[in-house]
């Protein structure tokens, strides 16, 4: 089943990004606390959404947060999804392709003319995966990121 999160699934869904950032050999990097996710999804200006996967017994097994972005080209928005995590013992039964299924959904409802996300290089199952479903590279395009001390230096706060 797949349905919106609820304040009562924080726990679960920071377990569940947890396990995600390990998984991507980046668990230091993953300091998000239950209560800033908590105010992120459900506060006074929620800045992302999440929808959660879960089993018959109705235990959260995976999980999507995802955001509005926009184009300037498109002219609309679009939904750019954060983090997309189906347990291991969970995989193959449809739950993550449920949740792009849905998040897809909220596009074509909403008008949005994209959804985009990010895949490491190297996770060739997701990789697969997301081909399956007719998602294509966009090979022409980096990603770049300031962190830490490089985005205080590019503030001109150091």
């Amino acid at each position: 089943m797949i349905r919106p999160a609820t304040p009562a699934d924080i726990p679960a869904i920071h377990t569940l990004i947890r396990e995600l950032a390990d998984y991507e050999k980046s668990l230091a990097e993953a300091r998000a606390t239950e209560d800033q996710l908590h105010t992120a999804l459900f506060g006074p200006h929620p800045a992302a959404h999440a929808h959660v996967a879960t089993d018959p017994t109705g235990t959260v097994i995976g999980y999507a947060v995802w955001f509005l972005n926009f184009s300037t080209w498109r002219g609309v928005h679009g939904i750019y999804l954060e983090d997309l995590y189906v347990r291991p013992e969970a995989r193959g039964a449809g739950h993550g392709k449920a949740l792009l299924t849905e998040l897809a959904r909220i596009c074509v409802d909403r008008g949005y003319q994209r959804l985009e996300w990010a895949v490491l290089n190297w996770n060739t199952p997701a990789i697969d995966f997301y081909e399956s479903l007719g998602a294509r590279p966009q090979t022409d395009w980096t990603v770049y990121r300031l962190t830490d001390e490089a985005l205080i230096q590019a503030a001109g706060s150091a």
